[in-house]
């Protein structure tokens, strides 16, 4: 797991010479990240080297739920209702996201999909810009105290929790 900062990519390697989130993580084996967060946001990203366990943690279809801190601007007054409605991307309706205010301009957005940029996009269509976009959570795993640009090992619990969880999935 670890605590991907603003700035850094989600590959292996670029071309152009930007920071890459996998050359914070050295754990002595080659790992790759699951699943991507864009170049400005940050957060939990988590890297393995389990096929397997890649391959259903990403499937729609396990529905692994994936929390967000959002801090926004731009006309607040229902801005929770219009993030929660429905909206088509890349010709997809997403499912809709679950969504709190917890304070002004600030959200917990909790969706189970992932498509690029879909919070971004969610926000957009609500009329709003993000300043801070932040994964606090996916699936049982927390974020917690964490800190940008640190990494570590997840426990034999963590592990057997996100196995678990992907059981329902599409088979591998």
């Amino acid at each position: 797991m670890l605590y991907k900062p603003r700035c850094y990519i989600t590959t292996l390697s670029d071309e152009r010479g930007r920071r890459t989130a996998a050359s914070l993580v050295d754990c002595g084996t080659r790992v790759y990240p699951v699943g991507r967060l864009d170049y400005d946001s940050e957060g939990l990203l988590l890297f393995t080297n389990d096929g397997a366990l890649a391959d259903r943690l990403m499937r729609p279809r396990c529905e692994i739920s994936k929390v967000y801190e959002v801090t926004a601007r731009g006309p607040l007054d229902g801005a929770a209702e219009r993030l929660r409605r429905p909206l088509v991307l890349d010709g997809y309706r997403i499912r809709p996201p679950e969504v709190e205010q917890t304070a002004p301009g600030r959200f917990l957005i909790t969706i189970h999909e992932g498509r690029n940029r879909q919070i971004r996009r969610m926000c957009a269509a609500a009329g709003l810009e993000v300043l801070r976009l932040r994964r606090i959570a996916e699936g049982p795993l927390q974020l917690g105290t964490l800190a940008p640009g640190a990494w570590r090992p997840l426990t034999e619990a963590e592990l057997a929790a996100l196995r678990q969880e992907t059981e329902g999935g599409d088979p591998v």
